[in-house]
C-alpha cells in the first residue's frame, strides 16, 4: 500500500471533524429501502433426480475433462499442491475436492458501506439490487447513442444514489472510453466512493487495478477494518467453456487475499458458450462455478465469494443473444436450487433486454427477467436497472425505469401478510352489502401504505394526460433523470479521507503514460 494509503487510512481512524459532522448535518436525506428479505418461497425448478445427474455429470467433467487456467503459473501450483492433476494448462480436479474446498466459502457475509445505513448482507433469503455494468455506450433521449464519458460515468453514480430501491452503488456502471483504459478505474473508483455512501465494486481488469481498489479503500475505510471486513465485491467472469484467464484470477486473488468479495461468474451464451440443452448448460456452469470457488479458498480460506450465472441465449438466424427468453430462466432458476444445495450466496438475473430503446419490447424481456431473479432465489442482482441492446448500451431513461420497478420486487417479496389487520374483518363488517371501502377505518389507516405506488408511471385520466403532452414513459424518464440529477447533493465526507483519495488517484496516473489498448 503507498503512503498515500497509509496516511488516508489514519486519517480515518481518527474520525473526521467538525467540518465533517457540520456537512452531514446539513446534507440531505436521501432514502434507501432496505436490502430485500425475502417472505416468499424460491422456485426450484429441477425434479430432484436431475439435480443429481447434473452434479454427478459436472463433478465428472471436471475429473475427465478438466478446466485450463491460462498464463497463470502459480494457480497450476497451487493446484497441483492441492491435489489437482496438472498437465500444462489443463487441471482436471479429483471426485470431490472442488466440494471439500468449497465448504470454508461463507454462506453469507457483509459488504459494508462508509454510510453503515446501507451495509447489505448478501446471502441466505437476501437479495441485493446493483445496476448495469460494462457498456462502452450510452443513450438518452437528448443525445442519443454514444461513447460513455466519466461525465456519464458521474451522473449513473448520482441517480443511482438517488435511486430509492437501488441498495449498490455498482462498478463499471458505463465504460468513459474519454479516460485513458490504464486509470479509468481510478475515476470510477474515485466517483463510486464520493458521490455515493452506497457498497460499491471493485475493478478486475488487471491485477494491478484490483490492488488500487484495495488501497483507495484502505483510505477509505481504513486498512484495518479493509483486512477484517468486506467493503468491495468484484466480477470475475469465466471464459466459458472452461477457461480461467490469467489476468482475471489475477484479479481474483488480490480481493481474496484482502478478504474482499468475488463474484465468481460464467459467461454463458447457449449455443455458442455451452451447449443449446438447458441440462448440458447448467452442467458446464456448475463445473466453472465449482472450480472458480475452490480456487478463491486456495488463495484464503473464508475468503467471501458469490457464485454467478449469466446466461442467455442465442439466435440461430443472426447469431445475436437473446434476452428474457424461457430457457434463460430455466437456466437460472436451475442454477439458484443448485447453489442453495452448495451454501453459497448467488448471483444472476438483471434488467436484460436485446430491444435498442426502452420500449415494449424492453419492458416485457426486463420483466421477465426481474421476476425471474426474484423467484430463482438470487442474492446478488448486477444489471438490475440500465440495461440496453444486449449489455452494449447504459440507458439513462432505462436505469429509471427499472430501477423505479425494482420497487415490486421489494413489495412482492414481502409475501402476503394475514395477521388481524390485513383480514380486513372489521372493515368487511363496516361497509356490508352495497356499500364501498373509500370512507372507512380500515382503508383510512392503511391508504398510505397499503399500495406500492410508482414515482414514473402515468395513472392520470386521459384528459389530463394529453393536456400534460400525451407524454411516453420515456419522455416521463428523460425528465425524471433531469429532476433527480437537479435535486442530487453529494454525501457528506470527510475533508481529509477525500483529499487523501484525490491525492492517490493524481498520484497514480502521474506515474505512468496513459494507454488507450
Amino acid at each position: 500500500m503507498s503512503d498515500v494509503a497509509a496516511a488516508g487510512g489514519g486519517r480515518r481512524t481518527r474520525g473526521g471533524g467538525g467540518a465533517a459532522r457540520r456537512a452531514e448535518r446539513s446534507a440531505v436525506s436521501v432514502e434507501t429501502a432496505k436490502y430485500i428479505e425475502r417472505n416468499i418461497p424460491n422456485l426450484d425448478i429441477l425434479h430432484p433426480e436431475a439435480v443429481e445427474i447434473i452434479e454427478a455429470n459436472a463433478e465428472q467433467v471436471l475429473e475427465e475433462i478438466g478446466v485450463n487456467f491460462v498464463e497463470n503459473p502459480a494457480a497450476l501450483e497451487r493446484w497441483r499442491e492441492a491435489g489437482a492433476d496438472v498437465d500444462g494448462e489443463r487441471v482436471r480436479l479429483p471426485k470431490g475436492l472442488a466440494r471439500e474446498l468449497i465448504k470454508t466459502a461463507p454462506s453469507e457475509f457483509t459488504q459494508y458501506a462508509r454510510n453503515p445505513e446501507r451495509n447489505v448482507v448478501i446471502g441466505g433469503r437476501n437479495l441485493v439490487l446493483a445496476p448495469v455494468y460494462g457498456p462502452p455506450f450510452v443513450r438518452d433521449m437528448d443525445g442519443g447513442r454514444r461513447y460513455a464519458t466519466i461525465e456519464d460515468f458521474q451522473k449513473f453514480v448520482k441517480l443511482g444514489y438517488m435511486s430509492k430501491w437501488l441498495h449498490h452503488s455498482g462498478g463499471t456502471v458505463c465504460e468513459p472510453t474519454d479516460v485513458p483504459v490504464n486509470k479509468r478505474h481510478l475515476d470510477m473508483l474515485l466517483a463510486h466512493m464520493t458521490l455515493s455512501d452506497k457498497p460499491f465494486m471493485g475493478s478486475v481488469t488487471e491485477p494491478s487495478r484490483a490492488q488500487d481498489s484495495v488501497d483507495m479503500a484502505s483510505i477509505l475505510f481504513g486498512a484495518d477494518f479493509v483486512q477484517n471486513n468486506t467493503v468491495m465485491t468484484s466480477l470475475i467472469n469465466i471464459n466459458s467453456p472452461m477457461t480461467f484467464d490469467g489476468i482475471m484470477m489475477g484479479a481474483l486473488e488480490v480481493f481474496a487475499a484482502n478478504n474482499q468479495a468475488s463474484i465468481i461468474s460464467p459467461f454463458i451464451v447457449g449455443g455458442a458458450m455451452a451447449p443449446v440443452s438447458v441440462t448440458g448448460t447448467l452442467t458446464q456452469t456448475l463445473a466453472e462455478v465449482l472450480a472458480g470457488v475452490a480456487y478463491s479458498q486456495l488463495i484464503r480460506k473464508g475468503a467471501p465469494v458469490i457464485a454467478g450465472t449469466f446466461v442467455t441465449s442465442i439466435d440461430m438466424n443472426s447469431g445475436a443473444p437473446t434476452f428474457g427468453t424461457p430457457e434463460a430462466s430455466q437456466i437460472t432458476y436451475g442454477m439458484g436450487q443448485i447453489v442453495r444445495r452448495l451454501g453459497l450466496p448467488y448471483r444472476s438475473a438483471g434488467s436484460f433486454t436485446g430491444s435498442k430503446l426502452p420500449d415494449a419490447q424492453a419492458a416485457y424481456e426486463t420483466a421477465n427477467s426481474l421476476n425471474m431473479g426474484l423467484l430463482s432465489g438470487v442474492n446478488f442482482m448486477l444489471h438490475s436497472c440500465g440495461w440496453l441492446e444486449g449489455g452494449l448500451v447504459s440507458s439513462f431513461e432505462k436505469f429509471v425505469m427499472d430501477a423505479d420497478q425494482l420497487g415490486t420486487l421489494h413489495k412482492m417479496a414481502e409475501g402476503v401478510k394475514f395477521d388481524e389487520n390485513a383480514q380486513a374483518m372489521d372493515a368487511i363488517r363496516e361497509v356490508g352489502p352495497g356499500g364501498h371501502y373509500l370512507g372507512c377505518a380500515h382503508t383510512q389507516a392503511n391508504f398510505k401504505t397499503s399500495f406500492w405506488r410508482s414515482d414514473l408511471l402515468d395513472y392520470k385520466p386521459f384528459e389530463q394526460w394529453d393536456e400534460e403532452g400525451a407524454r411516453d414513459t420515456m419522455t416521463l424518464a428523460n425528465l425524471r433523470v433531469k429532476k433527480l440529477l437537479e435535486q442530487y447533493q453529494k454525501p457528506a465526507l470527510d475533508a481529509g479521507i477525500e483529499e487523501a483519495l484525490n491525492a492517490y488517484v493524481a498520484e497514480k496516473k502521474a506515474s505512468m503514460p496513459d494507454a488507450f489498448m
